[in-house]
Protein backbone atom coordinates (compact mmCIF):
# COMPACT_ATOMS: atom_id res chain seq x y z
CA UNK A 1 0.00 0.00 0.00
CA UNK A 2 1.36 3.53 -1.07
CA UNK A 3 0.18 6.96 0.26
CA UNK A 4 -1.09 9.67 -2.33
CA UNK A 5 -0.94 13.15 -1.91
CA UNK A 6 -4.31 14.60 -2.85
CA UNK A 7 -4.23 18.34 -1.69
CA UNK A 8 -4.39 20.00 1.70
CA UNK A 9 -7.49 20.63 3.43
CA UNK A 10 -8.84 23.54 3.46
CA UNK A 11 -12.99 24.33 4.57
CA UNK A 12 -13.54 26.55 1.43
CA UNK A 13 -12.05 23.34 -0.68
CA UNK A 14 -13.66 20.41 -2.62
CA UNK A 15 -11.33 18.40 -0.33
CA UNK A 16 -12.74 17.29 3.08
CA UNK A 17 -10.36 16.10 5.77
CA UNK A 18 -10.06 12.95 7.46
CA UNK A 19 -8.82 13.65 10.78
CA UNK A 20 -6.18 17.21 11.04
CA UNK A 21 -4.65 15.65 13.96
CA UNK A 22 -3.88 11.77 13.66
CA UNK A 23 -0.80 10.92 11.42
CA UNK A 24 -0.23 8.04 9.56
CA UNK A 25 2.52 5.29 10.89
CA UNK A 26 1.36 1.94 9.66
CA UNK A 27 4.81 0.71 7.50
CA UNK A 28 4.65 4.57 6.15
CA UNK A 29 7.61 6.95 6.53
CA UNK A 30 5.46 9.90 5.95
CA UNK A 31 4.80 11.71 9.34
CA UNK A 32 2.04 14.61 7.70
CA UNK A 33 -1.12 14.56 8.69
CA UNK A 34 -3.19 12.00 7.68
CA UNK A 35 -6.32 14.00 5.92
CA UNK A 36 -3.55 15.06 3.11
CA UNK A 37 -3.46 11.25 1.61
CA UNK A 38 -5.53 8.69 0.09
CA UNK A 39 -4.88 5.52 0.18
CA UNK A 40 -4.42 3.37 -3.04
CA UNK A 41 -2.61 -0.04 -3.99
CA UNK A 42 0.32 -0.07 -6.16
CA UNK A 43 -0.92 -2.83 -8.80
CA UNK A 44 -2.62 -0.57 -11.21
CA UNK A 45 -3.89 -3.91 -12.84
CA UNK A 46 -5.55 -5.55 -9.73
CA UNK A 47 -9.31 -5.30 -9.90
CA UNK A 48 -10.98 -2.05 -7.87
CA UNK A 49 -12.04 -2.93 -4.77
CA UNK A 50 -15.24 -2.09 -2.36
CA UNK A 51 -12.48 0.25 -0.69
CA UNK A 52 -11.02 1.79 -3.45
CA UNK A 53 -14.55 2.60 -5.33
CA UNK A 54 -15.97 3.98 -1.92
CA UNK A 55 -12.94 6.45 -1.65
CA UNK A 56 -13.07 7.43 -5.63
CA UNK A 57 -17.14 8.21 -5.11
CA UNK A 58 -17.10 9.62 -1.69
CA UNK A 59 -14.01 12.28 -2.86
CA UNK A 60 -15.95 13.23 -5.75
CA UNK A 61 -19.22 13.50 -4.11
CA UNK A 62 -17.46 15.83 -1.52
CA UNK A 63 -16.46 17.84 -3.96
CA UNK A 64 -19.82 17.76 -5.70
CA UNK A 65 -21.53 19.04 -1.96
CA UNK A 66 -19.26 21.70 -1.80
CA UNK A 67 -20.32 23.40 -4.88
CA UNK A 68 -23.53 23.78 -3.52
CA UNK A 69 -22.23 24.30 0.32
CA UNK A 70 -23.47 26.89 2.32
CA UNK A 71 -21.61 28.14 5.12
CA UNK A 72 -23.83 25.84 7.36
CA UNK A 73 -22.67 22.63 5.50
CA UNK A 74 -19.02 23.64 5.73
CA UNK A 75 -18.96 24.40 9.17
CA UNK A 76 -20.68 21.13 9.92
CA UNK A 77 -18.31 19.06 8.10
CA UNK A 78 -15.89 20.97 9.76
CA UNK A 79 -16.96 20.35 12.86
CA UNK A 80 -17.04 16.59 12.35
CA UNK A 81 -13.54 16.38 11.21
CA UNK A 82 -12.75 18.16 14.69
CA UNK A 83 -14.93 15.81 16.76
CA UNK A 84 -12.45 12.81 15.61
CA UNK A 85 -9.50 14.64 16.57
CA UNK A 86 -6.92 13.64 19.78
CA UNK A 87 -8.44 14.80 22.90
CA UNK A 88 -9.44 13.02 26.20
CA UNK A 89 -10.11 10.06 24.34
CA UNK A 90 -7.59 8.90 21.26
CA UNK A 91 -8.41 8.61 17.72
CA UNK A 92 -9.03 5.18 17.73
CA UNK A 93 -11.55 4.97 20.36
CA UNK A 94 -13.19 7.83 18.55
CA UNK A 95 -13.56 6.37 15.68
CA UNK A 96 -14.87 2.75 16.64
CA UNK A 97 -17.37 4.70 18.48
CA UNK A 98 -18.12 6.40 15.47
CA UNK A 99 -18.19 2.72 13.81
CA UNK A 100 -20.69 1.30 16.30
CA UNK A 101 -23.32 4.48 15.87
CA UNK A 102 -22.99 4.02 12.63
CA UNK A 103 -23.42 0.48 12.48
CA UNK A 104 -26.40 0.37 14.63
CA UNK A 105 -27.60 3.65 12.13
CA UNK A 106 -26.82 1.10 9.39
CA UNK A 107 -25.31 3.56 7.23
CA UNK A 108 -22.95 1.33 4.99
CA UNK A 109 -20.92 4.14 3.61
CA UNK A 110 -20.23 5.30 7.17
CA UNK A 111 -19.29 1.90 8.58
CA UNK A 112 -16.92 2.26 5.72
CA UNK A 113 -15.46 5.11 6.00
CA UNK A 114 -15.09 4.86 9.96
CA UNK A 115 -13.39 1.70 9.13
CA UNK A 116 -10.86 2.83 6.75
CA UNK A 117 -9.92 4.90 9.65
CA UNK A 118 -10.25 2.29 12.51
CA UNK A 119 -7.34 0.72 10.25
CA UNK A 120 -5.29 3.49 9.92
CA UNK A 121 -5.14 4.21 13.57
CA UNK A 122 -4.42 0.12 14.32
CA UNK A 123 -7.55 -1.35 15.81
CA UNK A 124 -6.73 -4.97 16.00
CA UNK A 125 -9.32 -7.68 14.82
CA UNK A 126 -10.19 -8.46 18.20
CA UNK A 127 -11.35 -4.49 18.86
CA UNK A 128 -12.67 -4.39 15.71
CA UNK A 129 -14.74 -7.52 16.37
CA UNK A 130 -15.79 -6.17 20.02
CA UNK A 131 -17.33 -3.33 18.66
CA UNK A 132 -19.07 -4.68 16.04
CA UNK A 133 -20.58 -7.02 18.93
CA UNK A 134 -21.70 -3.80 20.85
CA UNK A 135 -23.26 -2.88 17.62
CA UNK A 136 -25.27 -6.50 17.21
CA UNK A 137 -26.14 -5.85 20.74
CA UNK A 138 -27.72 -3.02 20.54
CA UNK A 139 -28.83 -2.61 16.88
CA UNK A 140 -29.97 -6.45 16.74
CA UNK A 141 -30.32 -8.90 13.76
CA UNK A 142 -31.21 -6.40 11.16
CA UNK A 143 -27.62 -5.34 11.69
CA UNK A 144 -25.90 -8.75 10.44
CA UNK A 145 -26.01 -7.68 6.62
CA UNK A 146 -24.22 -4.47 7.98
CA UNK A 147 -21.41 -7.05 9.46
CA UNK A 148 -20.90 -8.89 6.74
CA UNK A 149 -20.36 -5.77 4.40
CA UNK A 150 -17.72 -4.11 7.59
CA UNK A 151 -15.78 -6.86 7.60
CA UNK A 152 -15.73 -7.49 3.99
CA UNK A 153 -13.85 -3.55 3.75
CA UNK A 154 -11.80 -4.54 6.66
CA UNK A 155 -10.54 -7.92 5.10
CA UNK A 156 -10.03 -6.21 2.17
CA UNK A 157 -7.54 -3.27 3.82
CA UNK A 158 -6.05 -6.28 5.42
CA UNK A 159 -4.92 -8.19 2.08
CA UNK A 160 -3.95 -4.76 0.47
CA UNK A 161 -1.69 -4.31 3.62
CA UNK A 162 0.43 -7.22 3.10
Amino acid sequence: MRCIKIGEPNINSAFIPLNPTCYIRKGSEVDTPLSYYLFSHEEEHMEEGIIDKFQKQREELNRLVMEYAGQGTKRFYSLDSQAYREGALSCKTKELLGLVASFVLRCDDCIKYHIIRCFVEGVSDQELEEALLIGLVVGGTITIPHQRRAIQAWHELKQKDK
